[in-house]
């Protein structure tokens, strides 16, 4: 099982849902950079369950323990580990499926690739893995400050309700304004109200979260194997019900013409730069120097509180109804996620972009 994420700053995460904890290693943390552990915290903070009444009403502390790696309140260059306790786990919720697989859930295929798998909350196939992802995001933040590299994540969409302009239209700042996470306020409402419907019928919903990546680098990326774009979108497609990527115009970009998606080049008072920005930052696998923008979309939530039709380990078909607690949306609680996964990313880019020169 891999469980290391990146090159030259790779975090490698274990634990289980259920288990006494959930924790990582940082390798190939910069040494120097002021560790804040408020901002740390804060950022767990806004993953955590039971912030809103539209998220999974387990009650967990999620505090950060740093066991090494941090001296007098800076990176010391060595490896950063670090540990969050689970303390409010309900095992006996998940006695009911402990022979039964859970419909477009991971239970089928780790019992196959396996041979057996932990029940409890789905082992590492849990959403609370990505407290892990969190922690080594808010430690490559902390680094990216240095360089002036901001990462911005919203809720754009859930279900059928979505905005209806790109991110230059809003002000990202009222992203933690609402339970939803969305920076449009008249939005977020109909998204948490159609949420909380979704919830007390016992379905759930998906939807899309947008990404922003400003003031990124010119030069990070390969022009081959190694391009931004793919590995933004392997580290997106990595997290938990995560069915879909796109950057730039994406998708909806096949219905133009070149003429009309092509980023013309222009001279911005000595610099180089485009009048458009359709390619979403990267050319040619390499960013451009423009803000980096992607879309993530999320299925809806796998584990249902209402009856599916399913079958036993054994074959025999029979009738589920999940008990426990559960997201509706993953989305508000994906946001810092998403964070996370793309400053891990771009971190570990600038450092390798940084190794092509003498």
């Amino acid at each position: 099982m891999s469980n290391t994420f990146g090159n030259l700053f790779r975090l490698t995460t274990f634990g289980e849902s259920h288990g006494p904890a959930i924790g990582g290693v940082v390798d190939g943390m910069p040494a120097g950079i002021d560790i804040d552990m408020d901002f740390i915290q804060h950022e767990l903070d806004r993953r955590k369950p039971g912030q809103s009444h539209i998220t999974t009403p387990r009650k967990e502390a999620d505090r950060v323990e740093i066991l090494s790696g941090v001296f007098e309140g800076k990176s010391t260059g060595c490896p950063i580990g670090f540990l969050v306790r689970n303390t409010n786990q309900h095992s006996s919720d998940y006695d009911n499926i402990r022979n039964l697989y859970r419909p477009s859930h991971a239970d089928f295929t780790y019992t196959q690739k396996y041979g057996l798998r932990d029940h409890n909350g789905g082992g590492r196939s849990s959403a609370r893995e990505t407290i892990s992802r969190c922690v080594g995001g808010a430690l490559a933040k902390l680094a990216l400050r240095q360089l002036g590299v901001e990462v911005c994540a919203y809720t754009s969409q859930v279900g059928s309700i979505a905005l209806e302009k790109d991110y230059t239209a809003y002000n990202l700042s009222l992203t933690e304004t609402n339970a939803v996470r969305c920076p449009d306020t008249e939005k977020a409402a109909q998204m948490e109200q159609l949420i909380a419907e979704i919830k007390a019928s016992g379905d759930t919903i998906g939807g899309i979260i947008t990404c922003v990546i400003r003031h990124c680098p010119v030069g990070l990326g390969e022009p081959a194997f190694g391009k931004l774009h793919a590995a933004l979108g392997g580290a997106m497609l990595s997290i938990n019900a995560v069915k879909g990527f796109e950057y730039g115009r994406g998708f909806a970009g096949v219905c133009q013409r070149g003429s009309e998606q092509n980023d013309a080049f222009v001279n911005d008072h000595g610099t180089v730069s485009t009048r458009t920005n359709n390619s979403g930052g990267i050319q040619g696998g390499i960013s451009n120097g423009r803000d980096i923008y992607f879309r993530v979309a999320f299925k809806p939530v796998a584990t249902l509180l209402m009856e599916q039709d399913t079958v036993t380990t054994d074959g025999i078909p029979t009738r589920l109804k999940a008990r426990g607690r559960h997201d509706a949306c993953v989305l508000p609680r994906a946001v810092p996620v998403v964070e996370a996964m793309a400053a891990m990313t771009i971190l570990d880019y600038y450092l390798l972009n940084k190794t092509i020169h003498l």
